[in-house]
C-alpha cells in the first residue's frame, strides 16, 4: 500500500483549463497514485484539453457561476460513478481584469460580486450539492493565496475574496460535522506560472519579485501546491480540518531579503 493509498479512489476535479493548471498537476498526482479522476470543466471548449491530459478520466462540463449547472452536473456523476468519492478538488477563480486594474475602492459591485460566486460561493454549493455522493471521511481541497492580509495592487479585489473562500473553510467544517467527518482544506501557494495567473495585470514582474523574496531564489513549482493538495486529499491528513496550508518555499519570511533591500535603496 503507497503513503497516501488512492489506489481505486474516485476524486472529482473542478477547474482544469489546460496542462498549466493547478487542477491538472493535481490530478496527474492523484492518478499516479492509482486514483480514478473524473474532471469538470468550465465550458465544452476545454473538453479536448482534458481528455488529451487524462485520456482514462469522464470529462463533464460545468459554469459554477450558474448553480443550476452545479445541480445538473452532481445528479450526471452521480448517474455513473459506482462507490463513493473519496474527496473533491476546488481550483476554480475568475475576476474580470478586462477593463484593467483599478484602484481597490474603485472596484465595480458586479465583477466583486461575479468574482465571490465563482471562486467562493461555488464552494459552498458544490459541497451542499454533493454531499451524498462523499464517503464520509472525503475530503475536500480548494486553492487559495499565500497571504490574504497584504494588499497586492494586482491583484485588487481577488484578494478580499480569497480571504472569504479561507473563512468559508471553517463554516462548511463545522456544519458538515453534523452528519459526517468530511474535512474542508486550502492549499495557499505562493506565485505560480499558471495560464490564469498570466492574464492579472502586471503578474510577471511580481512573479520576478516572488523568486528573489524566495529563500532559494527559484520560484515555485505547480507541482510543489499538487503535492500538498494530495496529502490533504489523503487520509494521512485526518487530524486537519478548516486549515490553509501555505506553501511559499520560505517566500513570506524573505521580504527584507538583504539583496532586494540594496536593489530598492539603489
Amino acid at each position: 500500500m503507497s503513503f497516501l493509498n488512492f489506489k481505486d479512489k474516485t476524486f472529482v476535479v473542478f477547474g482544469l483549463a489546460n496542462k498549466k493548471s493547478v487542477a491538472a498537476s493535481i490530478a496527474k498526482v492523484l492518478e499516479d497514485e492509482g486514483a480514478h479522476i473524473i474532471h469538470v470543466v468550465r465550458s465544452e471548449a476545454r473538453v479536448p484539453a482534458a481528455q488529451k491530459l487524462f485520456p482514462k478520466s469522464s470529462v463533464f462540463i460545468c459554469d459554477v457561476e450558474d448553480e443550476d449547472n452545479i445541480i445538473r452536473v452532481k445528479e450526471e456523476i452521480a448517474a455513473v460513478t459506482q462507490g463513493k468519492i473519496a474527496g473533491i478538488v476546488h481550483s476554480i477563480a475568475f475576476a474580470n481584469y478586462s477593463e484593467g486594474m483599478k484602484p481597490f475602492h474603485e472596484t465595480l459591485k458586479k465583477d466583486f460580486l461575479q468574482a465571490i460566486n465563482i471562486s467562493c460561493f461555488s464552494l459552498i454549493s458544490i459541497c451542499n450539492h454533493f454531499k451524498e455522493l462523499l464517503e464520509d471521511n472525503a475530503s475536500v481541497v480548494t486553492i487559495s493565496i499565500s497571504t490574504t492580509k497584504m494588499a497586492a495592487e494586482n491583484y485588487g479585489y481577488m484578494g478580499p475574496v480569497k480571504a472569504a473562500l479561507e473563512s468559508s473553510l471553517c463554516f462548511l467544517a463545522k456544519s458538515f460535522s453534523s452528519f459526517s467527518s468530511i474535512r474542508f482544506n486550502a492549499v495557499c501557494p505562493g506565485l505560480l506560472k499558471t495560464s490564469a495567473s498570466a492574464g492579472i495585470p502586471g503578474y510577471i514582474d511580481s512573479y520576478l519579485y516572488a523568486e528573489k523574496a524566495t529563500l532559494r531564489k527559484k520560484a515555485l513549482a505547480t507541482e510543489e501546491a499538487a503535492h500538498v493538495a494530495a496529502f490533504l486529499l489523503s487520509n494521512r491528513s485526518s487530524g486537519m480540518n478548516g486549515q490553509c496550508l501555505v506553501v511559499d518555499a520560505g517566500m513570506g519570511m524573505n521580504y527584507f531579503d538583504a539583496n532586494i533591500i540594496a536593489d530598492t535603496l539603489r
